[in-house]
């Protein structure tokens, strides 16, 4: 009978997608970045845009990416000066700027927003571990009492 119970609960274990093992992800909203917003001369959005980011004195580029299909991309500078933001469609429009930043922007006060699942799944692995521990002392325990009444 004991045998049957572990060869179910491993196969469970090995057909459920245990979405508890991987870890959870939040984002932060926070103020004070840039947005820069690219367009034609027509005020068509550059949508999709290449865009780079130096930061002052700097030779290697800051952030690499593209604009949203409104043309507009968001950084968020961390030293202050003149940041060079360059924006290329690709079929010969280029859009270059220098952008002073006198202040280094701080985080809004916004908290982190996750969402509902992962929150739950938290308090599930964190109830699970602490019943896989319980086990795993209770399993050594008997392990011992039965190892030392085959010694004696």
């Amino acid at each position: 009978m004991k045998s049957w119970i572990l060869i179910v609960f491993i196969v469970v274990l090995a057909v459920y997608p245990l979405k508890s093992m991987a870890h959870g992800v939040r984002g932060k909203v926070a103020s004070g970045g840039v947005i820069v917003k690219a367009e034609y001369t027509t005020g068509e959005s550059m949508s999709y845009a290449k865009v780079e980011i130096t930061a002052p004195d700097k030779k290697i580029p800051f952030q690499i990416g593209r604009t949203d299909r409104n043309g507009r991309f968001c950084f968020y500078p961390d030293t202050p000066g003149k940041w060079k933001v360059v924006v290329e469609d690709g079929m010969g429009h280029r859009l270059e700027m220098a952008i002073p930043v006198k202040h280094v922007g701080r985080v809004g006060t916004s908290g982190y927003i996750e969402s509902p699942l992962q929150r739950h799944i938290s308090k599930y692995l964190k109830t699970i571990a602490g019943i896989s521990i319980i086990f795993g002392i209770f399993g050594c325990i008997v392990g011992w009492k039965g190892y030392r009444r085959i010694k004696a």
